[in-house]
């Protein structure tokens, strides 16, 4: 009976070890598998490390323009290898919390590859090639994910780069091409480019962060040329030639092809999830185009197996593993909890200026047929942007003309990410347009702007 559980959880990310405390909370037995680091890839090499290298960065600015704050410094200098020094250390720190938490919660933690076999047990293969099995009533997959690999973008961990190896990088690149201007590629190029590295960025969209509102993308283009990054759109890398010391890098773009010589090529085009070997074809998991196949609870199609995270429909987000491992874990212990909502996921990208939205662009409004109602209100306008040095972006919403229904808000600018979370519960609770202008905005805030945005929408704008 040592080997028996309730509910064994593979994978110790956001996703992997919310599930195994919540289990725990509801009085299971529980155990969670991990082949590597616990608190999985956002803890230790994706959400956390990369903001404490964003932090330095954002530092190491303030610092470089304090004469604008009427503050003298000289001969200030970026640290880089201090500074992912204490990237790798504020991970370190979260990676102990994690496993102090899964200790407190008497979880047990068996370290190794996990592998799903017939008759819900899994198999860990620990790092010296021993064999043990497990056997859990339900067992929930939370294998994560990797860096994506193009076929002309082979990683090699040297020359050709994922996430994991700019964060840890032996020295700083004097030049980097960073294919891809998602979350992960637009952080690392204010990253590197605040530095000192000459950065470019090449995307295959019309827009860099091609999932944002247009203004968003324009906005974030814009202030990235104003500090001097080199942005190139509805662009493909077609070749790397990574001999000799550095990488020419070809790129095909409308007006033929362009070679860009840099020390370093950062591959940032998406993320593949990690569900091979893991013996879901050997138990009859189902799956399609890399993604396990899950009901509205995260159950697949076997009884007592279930799946959470990157590697099933949704976006590849943190918060929205965590969100269906309590989702999922409370239905498997008999609890009633509503299906995730997945039209009120926020998202977050934390490069300077920092991007922040939730809900249907303005696009995606006006494709759908809606009759909208826009409002705009631009942080130059804001007394706290200002007093801070921070004036550059907006924030954005969008309603529906005739119902008041807030379909998306959008913002981009300093400390947005913090600022997002009003638009997400204010949709939850099906908040109005006229009722977030009546609740009272502290002055002077980065969040008033919001308010101001709603007024702007209304065309009551006091501000404007």
């Amino acid at each position: 009976m040592a080997n028996k559980y309730d509910i064994i959880v593979i994978g110790s990310g956001p996703g992997g070890y919310v599930a195994a405390i919540r289990a725990s909370q509801l009085g299971k037995k529980v155990a969670v598998v991990e082949k590597a680091e616990i608190g999985g890839i956002c803890l230790n090499w994706g959400c956390i490390p990369t903001k404490a290298l964003l932090k330095s960065a954002s530092v190491f600015e303030y610092i470089s323009h304090a004469e604008n704050y009427g503050i003298t410094v000289k001969d200030s200098k970026a640290d880089f290898g201090g500074m992912i020094k204490r990237s790798r250390g504020v991970a370190d720190t979260m990676s102990k919390g994690v496993q102090f938490l899964l200790k407190k919660n008497k979880i047990d933690q068996l370290l190794g590859f996990g592998k799903v076999a017939a008759n819900k047990t899994v198999t860990v293969t620990d790092a010296e090639g021993k064999t043990e099995s497990y056997t859990a009533d339900s067992i929930i997959i939370a294998t994560g994910g990797r860096s994506r690999e193009l076929p002309t973008l082979p990683i090699d961990g040297k020359k050709i780069i994922g996430y994991r190896e700019a964060m840890t990088l032996p020295k700083q690149p004097k030049k980097m091409v960073i294919v891809g201007s998602g979350a992960i590629g637009v952080e690392f190029a204010y990253f590197y480019n605040s530095i000192g590295t000459e950065v470019t960025i090449v995307e295959y969209l019309p827009n860099i962060v091609p999932v944002e509102d247009e203004d968003v993308s324009k906005q974030l283009a814009r202030s990235f040329k104003k500090q001097g990054m080199n942005i190139m759109t509805s662009a493909e890398v077609t070749a790397v030639d990574t001999k000799g010391s550095g990488c020419k890098v070809t790129v095909k773009t409308a007006k033929g092809e362009e070679q860009i010589d840099c020390d370093i090529v950062l591959s940032a085009v998406g993320v593949s999830t990690n569900i091979e070997g893991i013996g879901l074809e050997d138990v009859g998991v189902m799956t399609d185009r890399g993604k396990i196949i899950v009901d509205d609870y995260y159950k697949t199609n076997l009884p007592g197996i279930y799946a959470i995270g990157d590697i099933v429909h949704g976006p590849a987000l943190a918060h929205v593993s965590s969100a269906e491992a309590i989702i999922c874990v409370e239905k498997i212990c008999g609890e009633n909890p509503e299906p995730l909502d997945y039209e009120n996921i926020p998202g977050c990208t934390y490069c300077t200026p920092e991007i922040a939205s939730v809900g249907m662009t303005e696009k995606a409004a006006k494709e759908a047929g809606i009759e909208i109602k826009v409002g705009k209100f631009p942080f130059s306008a804001s007394g706290k942007a200002q007093a801070g040095g921070n004036s550059e972006g907006f924030v954005k919403v969008i309603f529906d003309a005739k119902y008041g229904e807030w379909l998306g808000c959008h913002l981009i600018g300093a400390g947005v990410t913090d600022m997002i979370a009003e638009a997400v519960v204010a949709r939850k609770l099906e908040t109005t347009g006229h009722e977030i202008m009546k609740a009272i905005h502290p002055h002077p805030t980065m969040s008033e702007a919001i308010k101001d945005a709603v007024e702007d929408a209304y065309g009551e704008a006091i501000h404007l």
